[in-house]
């Protein structure tokens, strides 16, 4: 999935990375210029800027548990708006209005 980011809200990995740290625990490897951990309901996280945009791939883990599921969706948005700057609501609304244009 591809997110933009709000105005003020710089493509900075170190400050991507951060973003990630606060909301999932645990190790976080850097390859190059991707990010990559697995946390909860998902198996893997890959996280890559790509100029003014964030690329961020998943892979859901079919054996977590609903409340790990609930917990891991509840940190992925908390993440999406520290890095993009833009609430659910709002990324729902540009997603929205891309698809009508493109």
């Amino acid at each position: 999935m591809e997110y933009s980011l709000k105005r003020g809200f710089r493509p900075d990995l170190e400050r991507i990375q951060e973003a990630l740290k606060e909301e999932f625990p645990g190790q976080i490897s850097r390859e190059g210029d991707d990010l990559h951990l697995s946390y909860g309901a998902l198996k893997s996280i890959t996280v890559r800027l790509d100029g003014k945009k964030m690329n961020v791939v998943t892979e859901a883990n079919p054996e977590a548990d609903d409340a790990e599921i609930l917990d891991t969706n509840h940190r992925f948005r908390n993440f999406l708006e520290k890095a993009t700057g833009y609430t659910a609501k709002q990324r729902l609304k540009m997603a929205k209005k891309e698809a009508q244009q493109g």
